[in-house]
Formats: C-alpha cells, sequence, structure tokens
C-alpha cells in the first residue's frame, strides 16, 4: 500500500513535467486571438451584469448574464453598453463585422460609406433582443424613465412603411398645431392602441433626403416611438420626463435650426426657438424645471466670426429666452460665450455655469497663403515655451473659462479667466464657498521645477468676491464638500492644514506618522499618499498614511485611525468609490477598501463597517496568490464584479453575491503551449540594500539546465507579481510571456536610486541581481542579455559602458547624452527637459552648470569606446517624450567606432509604437536579435546586411 502511495505521488509530480514537454512554444501568430475581459457593469438592481470579451484584434463578444452566473444573452461585436436604472433593459451599439471594416479600408471606402453600427436593446426580463440598423449614437435618462434615444443614419433608405396596429408612433416634422396631434392621440388610446399616427412630411427634393440623420426617441415599456428627420443631438433630462431636441426646422424655409422640448407623458413637442445656425449643449436642471443651451443666429453662411449666445428656458415660457451674449453686464470686455460651452446648473437649479473665452481677431488673410509668413516668436517674456503653447494650442483654442449666471437675481459673474486658471465648485454648485487657483506667476518655473506652484483664493459664490488664502504655494488642495473647508497638503513642510473659509483661519492637521511618500528616491519634494474623502456635513477628512487611513476632525485637527492599523502587517487600505454619485463618505454606511500585503505582494477586497468606536471588516474576497482587479458593485444590491489574474491564469469575471462565481474562461488555447511561472526574487544589492524583483521561468523549467536570461527593468516593479502578461505585440517592452514560453529566464529587478547618480545605482542593482540569480545555477551566465524602453533605455545603454557582462542589449528611445537632452524639448508636451534632471526621474539633483561632471558621469555617450556589447536601438522620429537625436548620437558614435549597432526608426511613430503593425514588426526582430546571440540561431538578413534605403518597402530583411 505504501508502494502505491508513492508511486501515485511520483505521477503527479511528473505529470506536469510530461505534459509541459508537449506544449508549443508561443509564436507571433497568438497575438491577435488572445483575449481580455473588459468593461465590467452590473444593473442598479444587482440583478444583472455585462462584460466584453475582446481579442487584441478582430471582433468582440458581450456577454449578459444574471447574477447567479446564468447566461442571458451573448450579442456578438457588442460594445458601449449601458443597463437602464431600472434595470429592465440593456442597450448597446454592435460594430460591424473587423473583416468588412478591413476590406473597407482596403478599398479606400470614404467616411460616409464605410459600414455602418447597429443598436441592440435587450430585454432582461425575457432575454428578447431587437436589433436596428445603421445607428450613430444613443442615449439613456441619467436617472430614471423608460425612454431610448438613438440616431439612424436614413441616407438613401427606402421609404418606411407605417406599422400596423399597435406597434409604433412617429412624429417627422415640427408639428404647427399641438392640440390637433393630442386629439388624434387621445382618439387611438380611447381604441387601445399605444400609438400616435404618422403625420406626412412635407414634400422634399431628392437632395433634401440623402445624408440625414433621423431621431428616435422610444418608450422601452410602452411600446411610444417618437421619430424626429434631421435632428442633430438631443438631451434628455435627469428623470426622463423631457427631451430637448436640436434639428433642421422643417417649416423654415431657409433650412435653419430649431429647438424643441418634448413632455414625455404627454407627448405634447414644443419648439422653443427657431431660425437658428447653430445649437450646442443642451442641459436641464436636476429638477427638470429649467433648460440651458447655447445658440448662434445672427451670423450670415460665409462669415468666419461668429458669436453665441446664452439661452433659457422654463415651461412657464412659450419661448426660450437669450440671457447673456458678449455685451452682457459681468462679462469681460472683448470676451463672449465659448461655443464650446459645457453647461451645468447647480444641484438646486440657483446657478447656470457655462464658458466663456477671448474672442480673437481674424486670421490676416489680406496675402495669399503662398505668400504669408510662418513663424514663431520665442520671447523671455512668454509665460510658456513657443513650444507648450503649440502643444496646448487646439486645447486653447477650445478653451471655456467657466462663468456663472444668477437665475434668481439675473446676476453675470466670470470665475475663471486668464489669471485665475482653474475653480472648485462646491457643493454640486451650491456651495457658499468656490476655490480659485491661478499659476500665472509660476508658469515659467516650469522649465526646471517640473511643477507648478500656485496661488489660492477663496471665492464667494454668491457676489464673485475674492480673498487671496496662500501664496506660492507647492503641493495639493482638497475642497470638502460644502465648500467650508479646504485641505491643503504643503510639499514642502510636509504635512497637512485646513483652512476654514468662514473664519479665513488654518488648523495645522496632527498625524504621526508621514503622510508623504517615504520611498521617494528623486531630488523633489515626495508626493502625499492622499485621502479618502470627506464624510456627511465635512465633519471629518480621512487621509492616508502608508498602510493607514486617518479619520481627521476638522475642528480641532485632532486624527485617529479610521481602522485597526495595519503597519504591523505592512498591509496598506485604499478607499474604493463604488458609486458614482458619491458626493462625501457616509460613515454609517458600508465603505469598501482594497488591501495590498507589502510582503506578500497580495491583495483582496474588503467591507469595512462603522458602529460607534467598533469597526468590522468583511473580507468580499481573500488574500491569495491572485491579483484582483476592476472592483464594481450594484448601485442598490451587495452584489459585485471583480476580475482575478495572476502570471499563470487569465483575469476572468467573477460575480459576488454571497459566494464567488466564475463567469468567464478566457484564452482557453493557452493550455497548448508552455507558459510559465513568476516568482518573488530577493537578494542583497551593492549598496547593501535587501532587494526584491520578480523571476519568470519557462513551465518545463528544470534546475539542472541552463537557461538564457533576459534582464528587463524600468524602476520598481515587485507589486506586479501576479500580474497577468498576455503574449501582445508590444509598444517597444519586452514581450515577457513569449521568451518565457520559448525557454528564456526573464528577470525583473528593482532599483533604488542616489541623487546625483542614476547611472552607478542601475549598475548597482541590476547587476548585482544578475550576479545574484546565475550563482543559482540554473542561468547560463555567457548568454545574458539587457532590454529596456525609456528610462530602461538609457539605463540598457549606461550599463554596457561599464560591464561586459551582457552579450545582447535592446535600448527603446533612450537618453545618452544628458547634455543635449537637458535643453531639448518634449515635444508631445512642448515641455523642455530641464525639470527631468533636476527634479524627476533623471536624478542629478542640479543644473548643468552646478554639477557638469554628473552630467557627463551619467551619460553613456562619452563612453562609447568602452562598449563591446552588440546594441539595438529603437528610436522614433515622431517621438514626444525623448528627442530621437539621442538615439542617433549613439548609433552614429558606435557606428564610427566600428561597434555593432542598429538603429530602428519607425516613420511618424511616437515614443512607445501605437501602430499594431509597428508593434508585431518589432516583436519579430526583438526574438531574431535575442534568438541569434542567445540561442545561436542564424542573424536575420536585417541583422547580417541592413535593409539599403532604395530596398525600403521591398523587403524587410526578416
Amino acid at each position: 500500500m505504501l508502494r502505491i502511495k508513492k508511486f501515485i505521488f511520483i505521477s503527479v509530480l511528473l505529470f506536469p513535467l510530461f505534459s509541459a514537454a508537449q506544449k508549443k512554444p508561443l509564436d507571433h501568430s497568438v497575438y491577435d486571438g488572445w483575449q481580455s475581459a473588459r468593461f465590467l457593469q452590473l444593473s442598479d438592481n444587482g440583478k444583472y451584469l455585462a462584460y466584453m470579451i475582446c481579442p487584441q484584434e478582430g471582433d468582440s463578444l458581450m456577454v449578459l448574464k444574471h447574477k447567479n452566473g446564468n447566461g442571458l444573452a451573448e450579442i456578438p461585436r457588442g460594445y458601449a453598453g449601458k443597463f437602464t436604472k431600472e434595470g429592465n433593459y440593456f442597450v448597446c451599439k454592435i460594430k460591424p463585422f473587423y473583416k468588412a471594416i478591413r476590406q473597407a479600408k482596403i478599398d479606400k471606402k470614404k467616411s460616409d460609406e464605410m459600414p455602418k453600427d447597429s443598436l441592440a436593446i435587450v430585454n432582461l426580463l425575457n432575454g428578447k433582443i431587437e436589433k436596428i440598423a445603421d445607428v450613430k449614437s444613443f442615449r439613456l435618462p441619467e436617472k430614471a424613465g423608460p425612454w431610448l434615444a438613438y440616431t439612424v443614419d436614413i441616407s438613401e433608405k427606402k421609404k418606411e412603411k407605417i406599422p400596423k396596429k399597435d406597434s409604433v408612433v412617429a412624429i417627422t416634422t415640427l408639428q404647427r398645431n399641438i392640440d390637433s396631434l393630442q386629439q388624434i392621440v387621445k382618439l387611438a388610446q380611447a381604441k387601445g392602441l399605444n400609438t400616435v399616427p404618422v403625420k406626412k412630411d412635407t414634400p422634399q427634393s431628392k437632395a433634401d433626403t440623402l445624408n440625414k440623420n433621423q431621431l428616435i426617441v422610444k418608450n422601452l415599456l410602452k411600446n411610444i416611438v417618437l421619430k424626429y428627420n434631421n435632428a442633430e443631438d438631443c438631451q434628455f433630462s435627469a428623470k426622463g420626463n423631457y427631451v430637448a431636441i436640436s434639428l433642421k426646422d422643417a417649416i423654415d424655409t431657409t433650412k435653419k435650426k430649431a429647438v424643441a422640448v418634448v413632455n414625455l407623458h404627454t407627448l405634447k413637442t414644443d419648439t422653443i426657438l427657431r431660425s437658428l445656425n447653430d445649437v450646442r449643449s443642451m442641459i436641464f436642471d436636476e429638477k427638470e424645471h429649467q433648460l440651458a443651451f447655447i445658440a448662434e443666429k445672427d451670423s450670415s453662411e460665409k462669415s468666419l466670426l461668429k458669436f453665441y449666445d446664452l439661452y433659457y428656458y422654463t415651461p412657464k415660457n412659450n419661448v426660450a429666452q437669450k440671457i447673456a451674449t458678449r455685451h452682457s453686464k459681468g462679462m469681460k470686455q472683448g470676451w463672449g460665450i465659448s461655443e464650446n460651452s459645457r453647461l451645468k446648473f447647480s444641484k438646486k437649479g440657483d446657478l447656470l455655469f457655462f464658458g466663456t473665452n477671448y474672442i480673437l481677431p481674424l486670421k490676416d488673410t489680406a496675402l495669399p497663403e503662398f505668400e504669408r509668413v510662418n513663424v514663431d516668436i520665442w520671447s523671455h517674456k512668454d509665460y510658456a515655451l513657443q513650444t507648450m503653447q503649440l502643444s496646448n494650442l487646439k486645447d486653447d483654442l477650445k478653451r471655456s473659462f467657466q462663468a456663472v449666471w444668477n437665475v434668481m437675481n439675473d446676476n453675470l459673474y466670470q470665475l475663471e479667466d486668464s489669471t485665475y486658471s482653474k475653480v472648485d465648485i462646491t457643493e454640486e454648485g451650491d456651495g457658499k464657498y468656490f476655490y480659485l487657483i491661478s499659476t500665472n506667476a509660476y508658469t515659467p518655473a516650469l522649465q526646471w521645477a517640473g511643477y507648478l506652484a500656485k496661488d489660492i483664493y477663496v471665492v464667494n459664490s454668491l457676489i464673485g468676491d475674492k480673498k487671496l488664502i496662500i501664496k506660492n504655494f507647492e503641493g495639493n488642495t482638497y475642497d470638502s464638500y460644502t465648500g467650508k473647508y479646504l485641505l491643503l497638503y504643503d510639499a514642502n513642510a510636509k504635512k497637512y492644514s485646513i483652512y476654514n473659509a468662514e473664519k479665513n483661519d488654518l488648523k495645522t492637521v496632527d498625524i504621526p506618522y508621514p503622510v508623504y511618500d517615504e520611498d521617494n528616491d528623486m531630488p523633489m519634494n515626495p508626493d502625499n499618499h492622499g485621502i479618502a474623502g470627506w464624510t456627511r456635513d465635512d465633519a471629518f477628512v480621512l487621509i492616508y498614511d502608508r498602510y493607514d487611513t486617518w479619520k481627521v476632525d476638522v475642528a480641532t485637527g485632532k486624527s485617529s485611525l479610521l481602522f485597526p492599523s495595519g503597519r504591523a502587517g505592512k498591509i496598506s487600505s485604499r478607499y474604493i468609490k463604488v458609486d458614482d454619485d458619491e458626493k462625501f463618505i457616509d460613515l454609517q454606511s458600508p465603505l469598501y477598501f482594497s488591501r495590498f500585503s507589502e510582503e506578500t505582494k497580495q491583495n483582496l477586497y474588503a467591507e469595512l463597517a462603522i458602529s460607534g468606536k467598533r469597526t468590522v471588516w468583511r473580507n468580499i474576497t481573500e488574500f491569495q496568490p491572485v491579483k484582483y482587479r476592476s472592483l464594481t458593485k450594484a448601485k442598490d444590491a451587495r452584489v459585485f464584479l471583480y476580475t482575478k489574474e495572476n502570471y499563470i491564469q487569465s483575469p476572468d469575471v467573477y460575480v459576488h453575491a454571497g459566494k464567488e462565481i466564475k463567469l468567464s474562461s478566457i484564452n482557453p488555447q493557452q493550455v497548448n503551449y508552455n507558459w510559465g511561472t513568476a516568482e518573488l526574487f530577493k537578494w542583497t544589492a551593492y549598496t547593501g540594500k535587501l532587494t526584491e524583483g520578480i523571476v519568470y521561468k519557462p513551465e518545463d523549467f528544470d534546475a539542472s539546465k541552463k537557461y538564457p536570461m533576459i534582464v528587463y527593468f524600468y524602476e520598481r516593479n515587485n507589486e506586479t507579481l501576479y500580474d497577468y502578461i498576455a503574449p501582445a505585440p508590444t509598444p517597444s517592452r519586452l514581450n515577457i510571456s513569449f521568451f518565457v514560453s520559448r525557454g528564456y529566464i526573464v528577470f525583473v529587478p528593482d532599483i533604488w536610486y542616489k541623487t546625483g547618480y542614476p547611472g552607478q545605482s542601475a549598475y548597482d542593482y541590476i547587476v548585482s541581481g544578475t550576479r545574484a540569480l546565475t550563482a543559482l545555477g540554473y542561468v547560463d551566465s555567457t548568454r545574458l542579455g539587457l532590454q529596456g524602453q525609456s528610462w530602461g533605455g538609457y539605463q540598457t545603454a549606461h550599463l554596457i559602458t561599464r560591464t561586459n557582462l551582457y552579450k545582447a542589449a535592446w535600448a527603446g528611445a533612450p537618453v545618452v547624452n544628458m547634455f543635449s537632452a537637458y535643453g531639448g524639448i518634449r515635444w508631445q508636451t512642448g515641455m523642455n527637459r530641464q525639470f527631468q534632471y533636476e527634479k524627476t526621474q533623471s536624478r542629478i539633483g542640479a543644473t548643468i552648470w552646478e554639477k557638469p561632471e554628473l552630467y557627463k558621469e551619467n551619460s553613456p555617450l562619452f563612453y562609447v569606446p568602452a562598449i563591446n556589447t552588440p546594441l539595438v536601438i529603437m528610436h522614433n522620429d515622431n517621438d514626444g517624450a525623448v528627442p530621437w537625436y539621442q538615439g542617433i548620437e549613439m548609433f552614429t558614435a558606435m557606428r564610427r567606432l566600428d561597434k555593432p549597432v542598429w538603429l530602428l526608426n519607425y516613420n511618424d511613430e511616437e515614443h512607445n509604437l501605437m501602430q499594431r503593425k509597428n508593434r508585431k514588426d518589432i516583436s519579430v526582430r526583438e526574438q531574431q536579435f535575442f534568438d541569434w546571440l542567445l540561442k545561436d540561431a542564424p542573424p536575420a538578413p536585417w541583422l547580417r546586411d541592413g535593409v539599403p534605403a532604395i530596398m525600403k518597402g521591398r523587403t524587410w530583411g526578416l
């Protein structure tokens, strides 16, 4: 009997080895079909859930299920889904087939000829699905109501048949005689029909019937349908009792636009404004008593300068009233209503917030375009570099500065402007105090400081009166819900204080542990750990330290732990806002937290109940060797959705309604491939610090063998121990799961930095970790590679000037010359790079004039003669972070000294590759490079001979 037990035990051990030996290594053909689960949703009542299964390239699947895990419906290619607030319906769009879109692109179809989306309406009570073709967009009421609105492209459609009996109601034009329509409705309803007869359209020419939209407003419960031709936009009121529509006015022969409001109880349509050229940003107040929008009506069709006005409507009035123009009292001279305004009523409806902007003069067109000068004029007096101004130009042209109109007293005043750049509006617009921030005086220093100091003001929301609170402030601010208090984290003092707007005083917060990042190793003030939020009535603010949450009494500044400390066990807890409508934290209700163990790298989700001084944790999940992500909770039920993963297990979807139920099983094909394992590895670095990293081994790992190893790094990554890494074409990083599957060890070490010596720091941790691993016996010390992107690319370039330990190196977008890079531009943002070296990631901690020796010591370019390691550089000509001439400097230096070097420049590509075709290409080249030098594979033609420009596009050298 004992022998049998031993035999079974050995068989169990050997079976995985035998099984893994039969598995295939991953190849580049697997990427497109590898799946992920995304966009987790729950209905408010918690009865139903939805998620998407998405391949990397191809057709996705929208999945609908009951909370018990039973299937309800699957919608191929479904996306952008939403549950109705009552939870009886689910609505989503449906993409055309991926192959159809691809073929249309191949055929160079115009945008209006491309395959179009459809709409799916799912009845959750019976699982029936209604599909509607050629739908552009849809809307649902925000808080309630059985209505759905969607826009259909009816270009070149055949005339629709009038429905029979009990089905559809259609209103195809704005009605002149609403009373007669209502009489027809009453007659129809008296006969038991949920219909409104169709009124015939005014005859139109063929040209008028082409390329137009039809808005459908549908009652999902009563099967009432309202149709509006030539509609452009619509907006429901929050509870779905009204819908505002902008559309071409069928009565106006000039084809101008109108705004109509439909009462969805009576089906009465009121046209509230006509003869408009453009309509934007329609919005109801929360009580559904008021409507506002902006419109332009007076300019000619050819006019280049258009002036928008702000309009206001209530059901008491027959038409919308113009309430603000560029000439209104309170409007800044030379300013007007911004066409990009985002309107919003305060919660009570007493204030209407809108946007303004300065009116720009027209461009000088006196000369023909080919004779006009294009010049950027840089000045030392500019508030920001020209590159930053040009980078932000599109956003600046669309910028709206917040202004407010008081409904009660018809008073208008400006909140934001070119001086006061940001306003925090409190109590959903009803707070007595708002907070303004001004950064103009400090913008030039962004060039070298890496942050914007600010002046902070409190403003009386009723009259717009401003008062300075603090000048030249570095740190973060958090206004309370009502606006009575403002929490300030001072980055210089590393402390919090609370400003009381009514008393105009500051009170210091007393917390016994550091509230900032103690591990910060950049030469700048550390960030704070942040806050969970403010509680009801602004009684407390909940502030994080590294592990715990402190309940701070705003009246005294004194603090107490919200729950028993996690510091002893090194468990940090962070609040999760599970309700999007939450405005403050209610300590009388359950609170939800994500908890993370620094020791094990595991996390869980938990519910905290507070009763007096007693706190009780109730775990939703448990600490396991997995990572939980994307916690979603039903608004009105204790039902949760989340994903669970580790390096071996794909991130599948789980529902928890009393017990955990697995819902998805993505990537079943993984069992056919040699996969791998991930484990935490600890060693003592050359600095003497005990350090962590992650080691990835093939599934068929044999400790008696010698494996080639690639070392991949950035800064610190130990918290990713349980991350699933799908095989995917890389934007420029190392495709870890791909190389592990093909017989490589991959090592990802943590790096801790000393100010002034980032290169030496990289050496101390990466090389020490590499040698510690090779000492274990299963890594071939003659077959070691390096791979890093961006900051990792810099460290790769630096290391090969310091050691010949590595046989192959790949550096993506590296900085190699800190002198030239220091004065360079991050083209994506237009920012100068000085701040990176003085304050942030590059960690020199001094200007180029103060410590030039450090800039040289940390620049690989000056030590190229010492390089013996073959290097591939990827650096693209549209890199918006690291100027691509850095890659050119390294390449030309190594080329001159006859060092083996290659430079990949993906034309018009960014810092990280964005186009999938390029990601696939670099994935192949990365494999070919490392296989050649670390596994003795023959070199690919591009490595052996290069690809001359004359052969570009004729051969890829693969």
